[in-house]
This record gives C-alpha cells, structure tokens and sequence, in this order.
C-alpha cells in the first residue's frame, strides 16, 4: 500500500475495503472485533485504516450495537440556580467524570418547567438511558416507560416500585443534627426551612423534628411552632419559618424578618435545611453582632466547600454528592447492558462536621 498525503476528511468503509483489498463485510469484522478474520486479513485492514485514518461513523457503530453510547441528564429544578447549584453542580460533575470512565458521552438539559420537551429531546438522541436529577412530575416517568429505555432518579422520591432511585437519607440527617444540637445543651430552636415540596427539605426538617419530640420538645403542627414567642412557658421550642426557596438571599431574608425573635432570648440555636439558608442566616447574626456560637449556634445541610470557607466555618451534615453522581451511572450501565437485580433503592447515610459555628474553636 502506497502512503497517502492528501488525505480528505473522511472514508467510508468502502474505500477502506478496496485499499486493502478485501471485502466491505471482512472490513467491518475487522475494524468492530467481531467475527472471524485472519491474522493477515486483520493486519492488511488495520493497516490501511492507519493510513487512511478511518474512523468509524458513530451512527454506523450505533446501528449495528444498537447502542450510541450517550446518556442523557435532565435537571429539573423550578428555580436558578440549577447547575451552578451547590449540591446538584456536584452531582453532575460526578456524573460527567464516571460517564467518561465508561465511554459515554453526556446530553445535559436543564428543565424548569418540568415538561416532557426535555424528555423528548433526549429520546431524539437516541440516548441509551436517562438520569433524571431532582424532583418531577409523575407524567414524565410514565412518558419515560413508554419507551422502554432505562432510567434511574437521583435525589426525587417516587411511589413507583419500578423506579431506580438513589437518594440521600435526610429524615435520619435532620435527626442527626437535631441530637447534635440537643446535645451541647439547646433546647430553643429557629428552624430556617427550604420549601415543604422539596423531598429533601422536607425530610430533614421531618427528621430534626421527629428526634427532638423524641427528646421532649415537639415541633408540633408548623402553624402552632410559628405561634410560639420568647414568653412560652416551655423548656424548649421550635419557631419554624419557610422560605419559598433555598438561596442565601432567601436565609437572609428571613432571619432579618424574624430578628425580634432572637432579641427577645427566643432561640439559641439555627438549623438551616441547607448550608445557603444557614449561611444567609448566620450573616444576619453576625451583622447584628451576635456571636457565633456563643450567643446562637448556626448549623446547615449538604457540606458545602463554601460553608467550609465562611468564618466561623459552619457546622453541617454531609450528603454524598460524590456517591449519587457516580452510582447513577454505573447503576444505569448495569440497566443498559440488561444486568439483572440491579436494587430499586439506594440509599445514601450522612453525618454531622462539626465547625466553629457549633462549638467555637
């Protein structure tokens, strides 16, 4: 075979067929590793390929695999940020960084208004599967099951046994941080509260609430919680305020709509349904010239590397973004490669990091 320089962008399997010399069906054996060829056969085609720096089509490999490789992402979220958000940013990293491990590459599209046109525009990819992030409505998984490709749901809740999903355990989380606080003596609590229809939101302050009744200070319905002023005869109490969503500016917000709460000797420990809210909250106190944690103890949810740098650094509890990024994936490759007594639940535990903002060093 003679070198070529003037090599034009792409050949087809044709061409790569007649530069060595052999059938169209023996090349594509050859350059797939499928099906029997020769050892000269096999040297005179890849040869050739090498010369011709053949590079199968995609959509040709795709066709005969019945695969393409790609997994398609879809973040529902109703508010900004999405991607740039401090638990879902890390998950899709960790997404991105497995999918590439195990040769796929990644369609990711953001969805708002959690409607099908997300779901419809990777199924227009012929993606091998889907990864759903977030909550969403029931309509998409069953629009989902419609085309019999795998999926799997990180960090929604579903009554769907048929749904894969890897969540975090935050109900046993927010009891984690309620022993945790209970347990350096405080019994009047501010409970900054991300919104009630967010599964995670949710289930920690379930859980802060279910372990602090256990210890003998009933949150109570949340209207009767918010009734509650410095003048309860209480041992302990919790005032719960909700934010419609869970930004800093939100924490912010509410912690200075709630001042004469604290003023009044109304709490002595904050608990932020995540580390933004926490943050946002802290900043008010600080601003105000209470100390942290002297005066009221500040304390969050996700451990994020922000939280980590504010000072005092916040006390929080862990969620393995790492381990939900990275399991949805090798979890939807088992589905996509037809392994079977893949789990329909994965669950991840959490812990408490202690920082300044509990215990003041």
């Amino acid at each position: 075979m003679e070198n070529r320089s003037d090599h034009k962008l792409n050949y087809s399997l044709r061409e790569l067929a007649q530069l060595a010399g052999v059938s169209k069906s023996t090349a594509s054996r050859v350059i797939s590793g499928s099906g029997y060829a020769s050892a000269d056969v096999r040297e005179r085609v890849l040869k050739a390929a090498e010369e011709l720096r053949y590079k199968p089509s995609a959509v040709a490999r795709a066709m005969v695999a019945k695969r393409t490789h790609n997994i398609g992402v879809i973040v529902f979220r109703d508010r900004l940020p999405i991607v740039s958000h401090t638990l879902y940013g890390k998950i899709v990293d960790e997404i991105l960084m497995a999918a590439e491990s195990l040769g796929y590459s990644i369609f990711l599209k953001t969805d708002r208004e959690m409607s099908l046109r997300s779901t419809d525009y990777m199924l227009e990819q012929r993606v091998d599967g889907l990864i759903l992030v977030s909550r969403f409505r029931k309509n998409v998984i069953d629009y989902v099951k419609n085309f019999n490709i795998p999926y799997v749901m990180v960090n929604g809740s579903t009554e769907d046994p048929e749904v894969v999903h890897l969540v975090s355990d935050d109900e046993r989380g927010g009891e984690r941080a309620a022993e945790h606080l209970y347990s350096l003596g405080h019994r009047r609590f501010f409970i900054v509260a991300g919104p009630g229809e967010h599964r995670s939101h949710s289930l920690r302050l379930s859980g802060f609430c279910k372990k602090l009744t256990e210890l003998g200070i009933p949150c109570g319905s949340r209207e009767a919680a918010n009734g509650l002023t410095a003048d309860t005869p209480q041992a302990g109490y919790v005032y719960i305020a909700e934010s419609p969503d869970s930004s800093f500016d939100s924490g912010l917000q509410l912690m200075r709509a709630h001042e004469e709460i604290f003023r009044s000797g109304g709490y002595t420990a904050v608990f932020g349904t995540n580390d933004m809210l926490a943050l946002g909250a802290m900043k008010v106190l600080l601003e105000r010239g209470v100390r942290v944690p002297q005066d009221a103890a500040v304390m969050g949810y996700d451990n994020t590397e922000l939280g980590g740098m504010y000072h005092p650094s916040l006390t929080t509890v862990s969620v393995d973004a790492e381990g939900l990024g990275r399991d949805a994936v090798a979890t939807l490759h088992k589905m996509i490669g037809g392994e079977a007594g893949v789990p329909r639940l994965i669950e991840y535990d959490s812990q408490v990091i202690i920082r300044q903002s509990t215990k003041g060093e």
